[in-house]
């Protein structure tokens, strides 16, 4: 029952949480209507369609490895003044907002932010952050290697074992313990 609205998600239209605001028109854009009509989406299911979209989605990517964390997020809609990058509590903050500005259609405002935990193991102080110059902001979190208070102790040889010498000592040991016992015996 609860896959039932993942798998029916294609059957209902969705067109105002699919616009991306202010971004331009795609060819999938068009077709989409004409996909979504009613009698058009009753006779077959395609999750294929939204494929397309997916496949053009540059707006967020996390890859994680042994070595680093890094996330790559479009934020193409704001100057590099407007973007901050910060690390508080064990996550990665990333905030952009711009004014209120006015175009041809109206007003228009952007606000977004996002939290990302930090690896363990990861210094907030080796954090880094790229800009590129198609609105591509890169976010870098290098994972520490091990433990660097951890050091191999190497191991001296220091000559052949002293055991001879030792059974040698309990062997005469042995031998005064019983010449004392007699001796002890005559006392009495």
């Amino acid at each position: 029952m609860a896959l039932l609205p993942y798998l029916l998600d294609d059957l209902r239209p969705h067109r105002i949480r699919d616009q991306l605001f202010g971004m331009d028109l795609s060819p999938d854009d068009f077709l989409a209507d004409i996909i979504d009509r009613p009698i058009v989406r009753m006779k077959y299911v395609r999750p294929w369609r939204n494929l397309a979209a997916a496949a053009r989605d540059v707006g967020s990517t996390i890859k994680t490895d042994r070595d680093k964390l890094q996330i790559n997020l479009d934020v193409q809609h704001f100057t590099p003044e407007e973007i901050s990058v910060k690390t508080a509590d064990g996550y990665i903050v990333i905030e952009g907002q711009h004014e209120e500005k006015q175009d041809e259609h109206g007003y228009v405002t952007r606000h977004f932010k996002r939290r990302y935990a930090l690896p363990e193991g990861c210094k907030p102080e080796t954090v880094e952050s790229r800009l590129s110059s198609d609105g591509v902001l890169t976010v870098i979190a290098p994972k520490s290697s091990q433990s660097k208070d951890e050091r191999a102790v190497p191991i001296t040889h220091t000559g052949p074992v002293r055991r001879k010498q030792h059974d040698d000592d309990q062997i005469n040991g042995n031998a005064e313990e019983e010449t004392k016992s007699p001796q002890k015996k005559r006392k009495r």
